[in-house]
């Protein structure tokens, strides 16, 4: 880390500023969906498996929203830094109508196709009433959830983070506190798990708009004005572009496990417990994306783009370093790991051959985050889209390949690495050279 990171940079304490609490609003939620899923284990396994399949809807009905945090952030930093408060304060009431438009139109498709969605996430038999219980009741988050997001866009916009994490904290407790209380001291089992969560939200979406429209409403500039629907195209237009990418990014994942799935049981289970692995590093790296995207998009808008460089390629510095580290902690908990989640022999030797992947991975994930915070910092959200559809196309090219060819697990990872290496160059090599869309 220290031969990474040679020197202390002047930029490094505004990045770690960013970078440490918002680390710790990523990890909160993984946090909470464990005690969640504890606590609903305890009913019996319809109901966790109801639970796991209701996890599945909401991460991928909410996730296609993200851009009402990813799309604020830049915007708002943008106009901080040219000394426009004005124009960040009605783009925080814009980011906030669509919220709750959009998150009420979720609830209510959420709620009329109730039973459709769940037959096509195949929760039936003893699945489908504990399954529809919890959807019908978890439903009515939907506002609260988006408010949230655009929440978290909107401070760090500011440049805070802090404010975020300590919401976070705020309502996750409260999911805490209730969860075994409505669970088991009301008796009403899942449905009380979806209720404490919606509790919890809306307590969470309520203290936000409290802070937003009331305490900093004046330090902000947040007019209390329905904006007009065309000042909301602009976050739409940048909604559909996230769509695309992070719908590829989705779909070329949940196609890398059904090929696990249809080469074998054992592979399937190697490849969710290295794929869950994966994943938990990803939320160290995307702390520092955040950062990224919130101080380039500051120096941008305060007209230095020397500065915005700098502060840059200061992050990715930081990206790999970090990729690295990891790396090296990976490699030297290789051959304890897998005994944390199954002591099935061959599973325990397939996982172990795939943590190579994992490790070799994430120097490459610490710059490709890293950049991708860099390029919606300079609202590059069309080149992001176009970039992970092709990266997208090459790995589905390799998963296709990897089940006509018998390559085992071994190809399915090689088909993620690969998408990887293409985020990489399609991304790194316009920043190096200068030619940034």
């Amino acid at each position: 880390m220290k031969e990474l990171l040679p020197t202390r940079h002047r930029h490094d304490k505004a990045i770690l500023a960013l970078a440490i609490p918002a680390l710790g609003s990523l990890a909160i939620d993984p946090l909470v969906s464990l005690v969640d899923t504890a606590f609903v284990g305890q009913l019996g396994t319809a109901e966790l498996g109801a639970l796991g399949v209701n996890a599945a809807i909401f991460a991928f009905t909410f996730l296609i929203f993200n851009f009402l945090a990813y799309g604020t952030t830049p915007q708002i930093s943008r106009a901080v830094g040219r000394g426009d408060g004005e124009a960040a304060g009605r783009i925080v009431t814009q980011a906030l109508t669509l919220a709750v438009a959009v998150g009420c139109l979720a609830t209510a498709a959420l709620l009329i196709f109730t039973e459709s969605i769940l037959g096509l996430m195949g929760a039936t038999g003893p699945l489908a009433e504990p399954a529809a219980t919890y959807l019908r009741i978890r439903a009515f988050a939907g506002p609260a959830v988006l408010v949230i997001l655009a929440s978290n866009g909107a401070f760090r916009g500011y440049q805070d983070t802090k404010t975020p994490l300590i919401v976070a904290v705020i309502f996750n407790l409260i999911n805490l506190v209730l969860d075994p209380i409505l669970i088991f001291g009301v008796g009403w089992g899942i449905a009380g798990a979806a209720a404490a969560t919606v509790i919890a939200q809306w307590t969470g979406a309520l203290v936000f708009l409290w802070l937003l429209l009331v305490r900093h409403r004046e330090t902000f500039q947040v007019q209390l004005v329905v904006p007009r629907p065309s000042e909301l195209l602009p976050l739409i237009q940048i909604g559909g572009h996230m769509l695309i990418r992070t719908g590829s990014l989705i779909a070329t994942m949940t196609f890398a496990t059904a090929v696990a799935a249809r080469i074998g049981v054992v592979e399937v289970a190697a490849h969710q417990v290295s794929y869950q692995l994966w994943g938990f590093l990803a939320l160290v790296v995307d702390s520092l994306a955040i950062a990224a995207q919130a101080l380039l998009a500051r120096h941008i808008g305060e007209d230095a783009p020397e500065v915005a460089r700098e502060v840059g390629n200061r992050i990715l510095q930081w990206g790999l370093a970090v990729g690295v580290l990891l790396a090296l902690i990976f490699l030297m908990a290789r051959p304890i790991l897998p005994g944390l989640f199954t002591d099935d022999p061959e599973t325990l030797t397939l996982i172990l051959t795939i943590l190579i992947f994992v490790v070799v991975l994430q120097p490459i994930n610490g710059l490709v985050f890293v950049w991708d915070g860099l390029f919606m910092g300079l609202e590059a959200f069309r080149y992001l889209a176009i970039t992970m559809v092709l990266a997208a196309v090459v790995a589905s090219a390799l998963l296709v390949a990897t089940l006509m060819l018998g390559w085992g697990l071994v190809g399915v990872w090689f088909a993620i690495t690969a998408m990887m290496i293409v985020r990489l160059l399609s991304l790194g090599l316009p920043w190096i050279f200068g030619r940034v869309p």
